[in-house]
């Protein structure tokens, strides 16, 4: 899947554009802070229906606007399509896909498979479990629609059972009973294929730490949850008391971690910061290789500022893992004009590309 053309309106600080894209490779360049990370959110708003970080739709919206809007046409093999987004201040978001609404935003993830990296991206090794649980969330629910709404049922009876332990210490266990019981049933689902997944990618993260980092350290994931011990149902039952007191749920998959290894040790707490950005790289390659082996098409590639935070050696084995891989399109920011020319000329010289220069929200491109 490739991008072929997007309309822009008011979103972030990008007041209005429309840009025709380079079915390979398309670089923006520009000081920090003239809207370069906007672009890139804006294709991955449109791939997954939803900001990468903790923004609220309307704070995606630029100042003293009502409105935003994001269309693009897309094309594979087969077909092109065409998705469309408003987003309005206090009112529900549309998603359209050849003009017609989805009735449900889940029935679009998994359309535009696509892989973001950005330095922002670290908090999924140096944050809580929350970020590590939704790297592995995003990335399992694009190939698997079984384990995105049994995530979606989960979460959706976490939220009811949260709200009567709050409002409800009158209330009898029976009344607990229903939203556990779905709980149980969607959990089971989500404990299983996260352990599958564990498995099978594990070794694509060590392949790929190995090729950009050292071979001498011992890398590892780990998957951390309380049902490697007990059933859910059993869990849920002890602790209710307990929890009407905190007044949340204690125990369940919300509750799971992943730990990221390096000599056997959290990488957070002993890696280097060159170490983290390798872990974090080959997460990221170890993704994108991971979909396609799933049966996905070729992921859309967004790199934000990459190459203007590694050292040279680093990103030469990129360009050169870059120039091995069944590419498809790919979108690189930097600050540096030059430093992309370089990057372009080394990244397989006959590929289409693309140059655009980013300030105050305008994107021009560079002929």
């Amino acid at each position: 899947m490739i991008i072929k053309t997007i309309v822009i309106l008011n979103f972030k600080n990008i007041k209005e554009i429309k840009l025709i894209f380079s079915p390979k490779i398309n670089f923006f360049f520009g000081k920090n802070g003239m809207g370069k990370t906007n672009l890139l959110d804006s294709l991955y708003y449109l791939a997954f229906t939803k900001n990468r970080t903790n923004l609220a739709d309307s704070q995606l919206i630029s100042n003293n606007k009502n409105f935003a809007i994001l269309h693009a046409f897309y094309k594979d093999e087969k077909q092109t399509e065409e998705i469309h987004c408003v987003i309005r201040r206090n009112q529900r978001k549309i998603f359209k896909r050849n003009c017609k609404k989805y009735d449900k935003f889940s029935e679009h993830i998994g359309l535009i498979p696509t892989v973001m990296l950005s330095p922002v991206d670290i908090d999924i090794i140096q944050s809580g479990s929350n970020e590590r649980k939704k790297f592995v969330d995003i990335l399992i629910s694009q190939y698997d629609k079984e384990y995105l709404l049994a995530l979606i049922r989960y979460n959706r009876a976490l939220r009811q059972r949260n709200f009567l332990l709050k409002h409800s210490s009158y209330l009898s266990n029976e009344e607990f009973e229903m939203w556990e019981e779905q709980m149980v049933i969607a959990g089971e689902i989500i404990y299983k294929k996260r352990k599958n997944f564990v498995v099978d990618f594990l070794p694509l993260l060590k392949k790929y730490y190995y090729i950009i980092g050292r071979e001498n350290e011992i890398v590892n994931l780990e998957y951390i949850s309380q049902l490697d011990n007990c059933f859910l149902c059993n869990l849920l039952c002890e602790k209710r008391e307990r929890d009407r007191v905190l007044g949340f749920t204690s125990t369940g998959i919300h509750k799971d971690d992943f730990n990221f290894l390096l000599n056997n040790r959290l990488i957070r707490k002993i890696g280097s910061q060159g170490q983290n950005k390798t872990y974090l790289i080959a997460l990221k390659l170890a993704k994108f290789d991971f979909l396609i082996q799933k049966g996905s098409s070729v992921p859309i590639l967004l790199l934000d500022d990459l190459f203007d935070n590694l050292d040279a050696e680093r990103v030469e084995k990129i360009i050169h893992l870059a120039n091995k891989f069944p590419l498809g399109q790919i979108f690189i920011t930097g600050t540096n004009y030059i430093h992309l020319k370089n990057i372009s000329a080394k990244m397989r010289c006959t590929m289409a590309y693309k140059f655009f220069f980013v300030k105050n929200g305008s994107i021009k491109e560079i002929l």
